[in-house]
C-alpha cells in the first residue's frame, strides 16, 4: 500500500509540474517575465517535494512554499508554480489536525498577497479575495475528507467489533447444543447401563442389546464432541496449542511471580494423585489469579500456596501477609477476576471463601470434590 501511495503521488506530481511548465509559456502573454532555465528548475522544485506529501505534510508544505518564495522574488509569474501549494495545504488539512492545517492555509494566503505585491498588481481586490478563498476553500475540504476517512475507520472497527461479538455469539450457542447433545446421550448410557445391571443375569439377550446401544451412543457422542470442539477451535481463535496447565505447574508459576519480586513458597500436604483435567485447571486458575493480585496490589508481602489432597477433596489456598498493600489500588467491591474464582468453583461443585484474614493480608481457599459423591454432597456456595 505504501508503494502504492507513493507511486500515485509520484504520477500527480508529474502531471502538475507538466502544467506549471506548459502555463510558464504563456507568462510572456500574459505581460509577465518570460521563464528561462531557472524559472524552469525552480518550478521542477516546487513540485518535487509533493512525491512525499502523504508521509510528510507538513514538511513538504513548509520546502513547496520555501522554493515557491524563491521563485517569487526572482520576479516570475506566480500563477505558475501556484498548483503544488494549493496540493500541499489540500494534504495537510486532510491528513493532520486543525492546529497543523491552519497555520499551512495561513501561509498559502499570506505568500499569496506577498506575490501581489512583488509583482506591483493594480487589482489588490481580486489579490486579497483570492489569498483568502483559495486557502480556505482547500482547507475546508481537507478538513472534511480527514473527518470522513476517520469516519470510515471508525464504521470499519465497529464492524469488525460487531462480526467479532458474531462469531462469539455463535460459539457461545454451538457450545449450548455441545451441552444439550452431551446430556442427551449420557442420560441415554446411563438408562442402559441401569437396565444392563438390572436384567444382566436374567436376560442376557436384553442386557446385549443395552451394551450395543450404550457403545453406539458413546461412539455418536464422540464424534458430535470432535464435530463441535473443531468449530470451537478454529484457525483464527488464538487457542493455544499447548496441555492445559495444571497442579503440577504450581512451582512453575510461583517462579515466575518471584521473579516479579514477590516471594511465594508452594507446600504440598497428602499424597499427590491425578485429578480429572477440568479440576486441576480450576484450581490452577484460582491459584494464578490470587498470586495476580498479590503481585498487584500487596508487591511487599509474602505469599503462600498451600495444597492439600484429601480422600474426597482437594484443597488449594493462597495467603499473604497483607506487607505492601497500595491501598488506590484495593477495590471495595468484587472485580472481574475474584467473580472468575467464583464461577469456577461453582462450575466444580467447590467451595471457595475470599477475604481478609483476622492476622492481616488476604486470603482465597477452594475445596473442589474429587469423586461424584463429595461433588453431590457440595452446594457450591462461596463466601
Amino acid at each position: 500500500m505504501r508503494i502504492r501511495s507513493l507511486a500515485v503521488d509520484a504520477l500527480i506530481a508529474a502531471a502538475l509540474a507538466g502544467v506549471a511548465l506548459l502555463l510558464g509559456q504563456e507568462a510572456a502573454r500574459q505581460g509577465q517575465k518570460p521563464l528561462d532555465a531557472t524559472a524552469y528548475a525552480l518550478v521542477v522544485l516546487v513540485h518535487l517535494p509533493l512525491v512525499l506529501r502523504g508521509r510528510a505534510p507538513v514538511v513538504v508544505c513548509g520546502l513547496v512554499h520555501a522554493t515557491w518564495l524563491v521563485y517569487i522574488t526572482a520576479g516570475y509569474w506566480a500563477v505558475v508554480c501556484s498548483f503544488g501549494p494549493l496540493l500541499a495545504v489540500y494534504t495537510v488539512a486532510s491528513l493532520r489536525a486543525v492546529y497543523f492545517s491552519l497555520p499551512c492555509a495561513t501561509l498559502l494566503g499570506g505568500v499569496w498577497i506577498y506575490a501581489g505585491a512583488v509583482s506591483h498588481t493594480d487589482s489588490w481586490p481580486s489579490v486579497v479575495g483570492q489569498a483568502l478563498v483559495y486557502p480556505a476553500v482547500l482547507w475546508r475540504f481537507g478538513v472534511v475528507a480527514r473527518r470522513s476517512a476517520e469516519l470510515t475507520r471508525q464504521l470499519r472497527r465497529e464492524q469488525a467489533e460487531r462480526a467479532r461479538r458474531e462469531v462469539a455469539e455463535e460459539r457461545g450457542r454451538i457450545a449450548r447444543e455441545l451441552h444439550d447433545v452431551v446430556a442427551h446421550h449420557m442420560s441415554v448410557i446411563s438408562v442402559q447401563t441401569g437396565l444392563a445391571r438390572f436384567v444382566f443375569d436374567t436376560d442376557r439377550r436384553t442386557a446385549r442389546a443395552a451394551l450395543d446401544t450404550i457403545d453406539a451412543t458413546g461412539k455418536e457422542a464422540l464424534d458430535e464432541l470432535r464435530r463441535m470442539l473443531m468449530v470451537l477451535r478454529a484457525a483464527d481463535d488464538g487457542a493455544p496449542s499447548a496441555p492445559m496447565p495444571g497442579l503440577a505447574r504450581l512451582e512453575e508459576m510461583a517462579e515466575r511471580i518471584r521473579a516479579g519480586g514477590v516471594p511465594v513458597t508452594v507446600t504440598v500436604e497428602g499424597t499427590p494423585r491425578p485429578l480429572a483435567p477440568g479440576l486441576e485447571l480450576c484450581a490452577y486458575r484460582v491459584v494464578q489469579e490470587a498470586l495476580t493480585n498479590v503481585v498487584k496490589h500487596a508487591p511487599g508481602a509474602r505469599a503462600e500456596v498451600r495444597l492439600t489432597y484429601e480422600p474426597h477433596q482437594v484443597t488449594v489456598s493462597v495467603a499473604d501477609d497483607g506487607e505492601g498493600v497500595i491501598p488506590d489500588r484495593v477495590r471495595s467491591g468484587g472485580g472481574h477476576g475474584l467473580l472468575g474464582m467464583r464461577e469456577r468453583a461453582k462450575l466444580y461443585g467447590g467451595q471457595i471463601s475470599i477475604g481478609p484474614q483476622e492476622q492481616g493480608g488476604f486470603a482465597v481457599r477452594l475445596t473442589l470434590p474429587t469423586s461424584a459423591r463429595a461433588a453431590r454432597r457440595g452446594d457450591g456456595t462461596t463466601t
